[in-house]
């Protein structure tokens, strides 16, 4: 078979594929619309305000249809129409997330519909019958999607950095991706193309991924692969996250690209900083009770200071008394080492435990909000001993300060806890360079996913070898084989 026959096919697939995937996706989100619609008709358009009781029909459409929009727009947002692409059980807790979030915001309407709170019974009970309707059909549209369109089957170019975190990453989705073959960047350039063309010509692959090699070996490979319509994935560096938020000029007859010396224009931190302190004030007086119930659940358990106060850095490394409620034991860092909480940490404190699941600890942090050490959305603030730390191996780390610290954060959405430091700093660099308004609102909202994601709260494996240890250990090896020689 012929490269260009090759590609057609390649082509009608990938629009087959995407026809496939929002067919199954429109059949569970009108199944959740059909069954408002069921309500509203039945039960609910009879409790609003007398003269909005009897709608003419474009009426019925109209409130259904606003119904309809708001799933689909926070589906979307919340990765619940993401057939395909996340993991079966995080599709339905994001499409369930996401019509929690929509049923809520619809009940808010009605109840100014209803001149009162609206009677909650029939809401819960169509929860529920969305939520089931989600679970089965999810799992059933998976199942369907899974056979059509099995793993993508991958070959991986390299460097000579190991590639068994690569390989483990990929191996976490095998039911996306599955490497069916590698090659070494240092076999060379026409037999690395080889190569990609013999996998490609007996099926062995319908991808690539460049690995961690360089950028004079990935250039030549990028336009061999783009010439050849051969779809490639790039694990991308610290300058790729940069260029991601460059802005695009034509001054002259040819592109320049522009990036700037400051991350967030004026007009952008005021905006910012304007509800940074609007929100932080709301969310304090919502919060508490919740504040207060918590103060008093770590008094009682063991007497005792309730708040934690530490040393963190935010913009250009400035020092700030970051404040938590507190979840460890008072002993905890009795040795002054600054130590990363591990999974299953038995310095935590049942009452910690609880709260670190519900992020109650976090809730003091409005107060730095207010004060303006932190903002909102912003990397997350590291600890001075942590940094120096990061900053002997990863220079590089020093560029997520260009901005506040965040109470959440790019990397806490799209990462983990214990995702390495390297992919951390990306994450936040991304969260830099593509900053606009939109993107903090979007975060807020994604951040109240995760806060019910068992994920995100995760500590760091004792086991694992970070990517900070891993450098320091190759550092340390070049080291002794020089004092070898």
């Amino acid at each position: 078979m012929n490269l260009s026959t090759n590609e057609k096919k390649l082509r009608q697939r990938e629009t087959f594929k995407r026809l496939i995937n929002l067919g199954l996706t429109a059949v569970c989100l009108g199944l959740e619309i059909a069954l408002f619609a069921y309500w509203w008709q039945m039960q609910f358009r009879w409790s609003v305000v007398e003269a909005l009781r009897y709608f003419q029909g474009k009426g019925h459409v109209l409130e259904v249809g606003i119904y309809a929009f708001v799933l689909i727009l926070l589906s979307s947002m919340y990765g619940g129409i993401r057939l395909g692409y996340l993991k079966n059980v995080e599709l339905i807790f994001s499409q369930v997330f996401a019509t929690l979030m929509a049923n809520v915001f619809i009940y808010a309407e009605l109840s100014v519909m209803a001149a009162e709170p609206f009677v909650p019974d029939v809401f819960i009970l169509m929860m529920i019958e969305q939520t089931m309707v989600v679970i089965i059909y999810i799992n059933v549209a998976n199942r369907v999607y899974r056979a059509i369109f099995p793993p993508r089957k991958l070959l991986l170019v390299h460097g000579d950095r190991p590639i068994e975190g690569i390989r483990a990453k990929f191996e976490s989705r095998r039911d996306k991706y599955i490497i069916t073959r590698t090659v070494h960047v240092s076999e060379g350039f026409d037999t690395v193309c080889g190569t990609i063309l013999e996998a490609y010509e007996k099926g062995e692959c319908n991808a690539v991924v460049l690995g961690d090699i360089s950028v004079a070996d990935r250039t030549p490979l990028i336009k061999f692969c783009y010439g050849h319509s051969i779809r490639f994935y790039l694990l991308p560096k610290i300058t790729d996250v940069i260029l991601m938020g460059a802005e695009e000029l034509h001054v002259f007859d040819s592109p320049m690209l522009l990036t700037r010396e400051y991350s967030l224009t004026v007009e952008q931190r005021i905006i910012k900083r304007c509800i940074d302190v609007f929100g932080a004030l709301v969310l304090l007086v919502a919060a508490s009770p919740f504040m207060l119930l918590t103060a008093l659940a770590i008094k009682l358990y063991d007497h005792g200071p309730i708040l934690y106060r530490q040393v963190r850095c935010t913009q250009d490394q400035r020092e700030f008394h970051i404040m938590k409620f507190r979840s460890m034991r008072t002993d905890a860092e009795k040795d002054g080492v600054a130590r990363l909480a591990q999974k299953n940490d038995d310095r935590i404190t049942p009452v910690g435990k609880f709260i670190r699941k519900c992020r109650l600890d976090e809730l003091p942090q409005l107060v730095n909000i207010l004060k303006g050490d932190m903002s909102f959305i912003g990397p997350r603030p590291e600890r001075p001993e942590i940094i120096a730390q990061y900053l002997e191996v990863m220079p590089e780390f020093a560029y997520r300060m260009k901005v506040k610290a965040g109470l959440a954060g790019f990397a806490q959405v799209y990462g983990k806890y214990n995702t390495s430091p390297y992919d951390k700093l990306k994450l936040d660099l991304t969260y830099i360079e593509n900053y606009s308004v939109m993107l903090d609102v979007k975060l807020m909202l994604l951040t109240l996913k995760i806060l019910f994601w068992p994920d995100s709260t995760e500590g760091v494996e004792t086991e694992q070898i970070t990517a900070l240890r891993e450098e320091r250990r190759k550092r340390q090896e070049g080291r002794d084989e020089k004092e070898e020689e």
